[in-house]
């Protein structure tokens, strides 16, 4: 049973006490999904609190305010029971921060960097990664960052989940062998940020150099290359033969290549189900997705608009691979920003992942033909292809300020 709302965050409650979800095994790894915010907040705090010797962190976003707080509290207290913690945030995602914010953990003896903290030809290469790395041996990883707004809290602590300005979000919580792969990249990466930072070609080389393996369970890292990163290649590969389709994605503008998979799959007599924002704090978005819809509606693909709440959620789900972690389903987090998916190859996993996508549907505004084309104005037009340029070119954080009279 849930602790009721009024239960602090100080609160150790064990991430098996988790109603919404159950443990699977693939090749020797423990795999949960926790969506339910309750229950990515218990499962973070568990890996901080029980670490015993490391503790690894990247955020795209990490906020000064109530959740921000607890979490860097939790840190500190960690490095006062003896374990080395790394916390390593974006420096565009994470300006929101107040100046001088991390320093207790420095004094405590934690590790603070910046990705990319000064101008460089790199500065518009974000890291878009959300992870958390306990002893090497658990990890979570998912679309969330560090704020209220990401576990259905606001400023007054109060827990609101059916508040439409929080978020609807996904984590993944592993527990096995392969947490030591991506601990080793994240390795890798704190070498870029501590002696090469804002060196693209570096960082295009460690994306290029990335080995992701072929089995049921893989880390696919994504970034600026000049060729396909593990993660682009992947998801290239499974549409191509792909027969069924579900995907759950906050910002959903890929290009005609990604497109025309979809696309095709259905020809083939597959089924897709896109589930898209029907609300959200980034009106360019849904005008850059709405401009995709006719070409997809045209072709037998089914569209939903997410009504509950503002979606953050990443899932794909390809016949039996299922795709969690950071990256949206667009230009960018496909070719130029930093991300982390983790692809997992399992029919009974990816079943369970399918129910996720099936209470949505029933959550979400079905997008007909005749709908979309009552919306489909030369005016609205205009703002979606306005809209679909500058999403692809520009991080979030700068286009959250553009909406260009997009309704959401």
């Amino acid at each position: 049973m849930l602790p009721p709302a009024s239960v602090p965050y100080t609160d150790n409650i064990s991430v098996s006490d988790a109603h919404d979800s159950q443990w699977f095994e693939v090749d020797s790894n423990r795999l949960k999904l926790v969506q339910r915010p309750a229950d990515r907040l218990r499962a973070l705090v568990n890996l901080i609190e029980q670490a015993e010797e490391t503790l690894k962190l990247f955020f795209y976003m990490f906020e000064g305010d109530d959740i921000g707080q607890m979490v860097l509290n939790k840190l500190i207290d960690a490095c006062s029971r003896g374990v080395a913690v790394e916390l390593m945030v974006d420096s565009f995602g994470s300006n929101g921060a107040p100046k001088g914010f991390f320093d207790p953990l420095k004094d405590a003896g934690g590790s603070f960097a910046v990705f990319s903290p000064r101008f460089s030809t790199g500065y518009f290469v974000r890291n878009h990664q959300k992870m958390v790395i306990a002893d090497n041996s658990r990890a979570m990883i998912g679309g969330f960052n560090i704020a209220d707004h990401y576990f259905d809290r606001q400023a007054t602590n109060a827990e609101s989940e059916d508040d439409e300005t929080c978020w609807e979000d996904l984590g993944i919580i592993v527990d096995g062998p392969q947490v030591i792969r991506l601990s080793d990249y994240y390795a890798l990466l704190s070498n870029w940020v501590r002696y090469n930072n804002g060196n693209i070609r570096m960082l295009q080389k460690m994306v290029r150099r990335w080995d992701a393996g072929n089995g049921n369970f893989r880390w696919l890292l994504g970034g600026p290359s000049n060729q396909l990163s593990r993660w682009a290649a992947a998801i290239k590969s499974d549409l191509e033969f792909g027969q069924r389709l579900d995907l759950v994605s906050a910002y959903f503008s890929p290009g005609q290549g990604l497109l025309r998979r979809i696309a095709r799959l259905s020809k083939r007599g597959g089924q897709n189900r896109v589930i898209l924002a029907g609300k959200t704090d980034n009106p360019a978005t849904i005008g850059a997705s709405r401009l995709l819809y006719s070409y997809l509606l045209k072709r037998g693909a089914r569209i939903f608009e997410y009504q509950p709440k503002r979606l953050h959620m990443k899932l794909v789900i390809v016949d039996d691979a299922v795709y969690v972690g950071s990256a949206n389903f667009d230009l960018r987090s496909l070719f130029i920003n930093v991300e982390m998916m983790v692809r997992i190859e399992d029919r009974a996993f990816a079943d369970h992942a399918r129910k996720i996508v099936d209470d949505m549907s029933a959550n979400a505004l079905p997008i007909s033909k005749k709908l979309h084309k009552s919306r489909a104005g030369l005016l609205n037009r205009l703002r979606w292809i306005l809209s679909y340029f500058v999403v692809n070119m520009l991080d979030y954080t700068v286009t959250r300020r553009l909406n260009f009279g997009v309704k959401k």
